[in-house]
């Protein structure tokens, strides 16, 4: 009876130890984690049920990070690591292994009851770096301009910087937020706030998005780039991703995990 209870116990623990090593943990943007990745992981899951995952959206900064100090599987972000970061890796033994999963586009967004519809990108510059300070500046009704921005370990709060504003400092009455839903929800209470959001977020209550340069985002204009905030979304990994991770960037990248990308509001890859 001891023989048995002990061999018992042994697979016991050896079950609970293959369980802790199928948690995939994934960190990083915002812009991939609120929506996109907590939809694609149900969906792994359920044909994977052994496979559990932890997922913290707290910024590409952190997501990058996180393999760099070997805390994640997959570190989501919605930019290219910086050079310093590279260099980081190197320096720990490691190696950043960027794989694009989606596009997207930064949709500058506007209350729905402000009357603007189109800005220029240098109508955008002047808004976020506090050149422009005033609606009527730009068309609309007069009334101080509210800008809302992420924070600043967001890839989008980077990505914007070079893209939109010239590389130029944000004006300093600009409101940071720690994701998209946050800036969604504030513009969509604020008839003078502008922000920007990534594409999944423009069902938001209260917002609209405004045309850059005449072009609108939308699926087709940012997976032919013709949409002037358009970006490609990222895996990082360790080098080539392996096991589990692998597992998952293969199904995110296939046409059944392209199917949910797109219907969460990303543009899937070509």
């Amino acid at each position: 009876m001891k023989k048995i209870l002990t061999l018992t116990l042994a697979t016991a623990l050896s079950i609970c130890s293959v369980q802790a090593d199928s948690t995939l943990v994934i960190k990083g943007s915002d812009t991939l984690g609120a929506k996109l990745v907590p939809q694609l992981a149900e969906a792994y899951k359920a044909s994977h049920p052994g496979v559990s995952f932890s997922i913290a959206a707290e910024g590409s900064t952190t997501g990058i990070a996180a393999i760099i100090d070997g805390t994640a599987d997959i570190g989501m972000a919605s930019r290219r690591a910086f050079d310093t970061e590279v260099s980081a890796a190197g320096a720990n033994g490691r190696t950043l292994k960027p794989t694009i999963v989606a596009y997207d586009g930064i949709a500058v967004i506007v209350n729905s009851a402000n009357s603007v519809s189109a800005l220029n990108k240098k109508q955008i510059e002047g808004i976020f770096t506090g050149t422009i300070k005033d609606w009527s500046e730009v068309g609309g009704k007069p009334g101080a301009i509210s800008i809302y921005t992420r924070n600043t370990s967001s890839g989008t709060y980077s990505d914007f910087a070079k893209m939109a504003m010239g590389g130029n400092n944000y004006a300093e009455t600009a409101q940071k937020m720690a994701g998209n839903e946050e800036i969604a929800s504030e513009v969509g209470k604020n008839s003078a706030g502008v922000g920007y959001v990534g594409m999944a977020y423009l069902n938001a209550s209260g917002v609209k998005s405004v045309a850059v340069n005449g072009v609108k985002p939308t699926i087709s204009t940012v997976q032919n780039h013709s949409y002037p905030l358009s970006r490609s979304t990222f895996y990082y990994t360790n080098g080539p991703a392996t096991g589990e991770a692998a597992s998952f960037l293969a199904f995110t990248i296939s046409p059944a995990g392209q199917k949910i990308v797109q219907a969460v509001g990303f543009a899937p890859l070509k």
